[in-house]
């Protein structure tokens, strides 16, 4: 009897169960996918429309390459989708909630008490913000950019509203908000310039010096794969100073942004070349002692 009682129990109340989640189901149930599908297509071509919108709306500056203005779109397409998403989500969640008869309105307001309370404590946070946001409206850099950042530099990985993500020469990751970013000094921003200084002995012939700089800049101008990356060849700008042991000379040239490391490396090993060839002497510090006559 005591089995038959339970049998029946559980077959009443899981046929009221079976028959609730079947309503549910076939009300708020298909509420909730409908929610997930318009979110997901939503997202597809709010994503698709910011990636055009950013690709027409951004013009290229003066000297700018197409990898620059590349750099530039793919940036502000990443933060713009972020945030869109994020949106979404959070939108489509109370959606969803509220399908599950869960009463949105005092999370809403609890959210507002939250960020009320957030914005006071969290003032750090609002400056790294608004900091980040006329980082990005006024392009200071972009993805892919080489930057210096007070004590800190190397290329930018990532930007998002907060911080900014480097990876330096040695591959360490920092990660810098943009509150605490006091100067800003972008190495490869629209065009490069090679910036050399080298040191000849004092009874070098300038003149002799003058021509062979220019034609080994010229020639470095013709060849691939450098030619691709000079913008104006490699040429002799003035004698910079007169040093202990050295004339210095000034070498000027402009490269493609970021290009302008690689340019110069090359340049000087076709210096150093060219000179030896040429029996320029590229001299060492001396020291000359002198001792009183005895």
């Amino acid at each position: 009897m005591n089995t038959d009682f339970f049998y029946k129990i559980v077959h009443k109340y899981g046929d009221l169960y079976a028959e609730k989640i079947i309503a549910w189901l076939m009300s708020s149930g298909i509420k909730v996918l409908f929610i997930i599908i318009v979110s997901i297509i939503i997202h597809k071509v709010l994503t698709s429309f910011i990636a055009k919108a950013v690709r027409i709306a951004i013009r290229p500056e003066k000297h700018q390459s197409k990898d620059s203005e590349e750099k530039r779109e793919n940036t502000l397409i990443q933060i713009f989708t972020t945030t869109s998403k994020i949106a979404i989500i959070t939108i489509s969640l109370l959606m969803i909630l509220s399908e599950f008869g869960i009463e949105i309105a005092p999370i809403i307001a609890a959210a507002g008490i939250v960020g009320l309370a957030f914005g006071f404590g969290g003032q750090y946070l609002i400056r790294d913000v608004i900091t980040g946001l006329f980082i990005i409206l006024e392009n200071q850099y972009r993805i892919g950019d080489v930057v210096k950042f007070d004590t800190l530099s190397g290329a930018v990985e990532d930007i998002s509203l907060r911080k900014t993500t480097l990876r330096d020469m040695d591959g360490t990751v920092h990660h810098i908000p943009h509150g605490e970013i006091k100067t800003v000094s972008n190495l490869s921003k629209d065009f490069s310039k090679v910036n050399l200084d080298m040191g000849v002995g004092y009874s070098t012939n300038l003149d002799h010096l003058i021509k062979v700089i220019n034609e080994v800049g010229e020639e470095l101008a013709q060849t691939s794969p450098f030619k691709e990356s000079i913008l104006k060849a490699p040429q002799f700008l003035r004698v910079n100073d007169f040093a202990d042991s050295s004339i210095v000379v000034k070498i000027v040239g402009e490269t493609l942004a970021s290009k302008q490391w690689e340019v110069t490396g090359e340049l000087r090993k076709r210096l150093k070349i060219a000179f030896d060839k040429e029996g320029i002497e590229i001299p060492f510090p001396q020291l000359v002692v002198h001792q009183p006559e005895k």
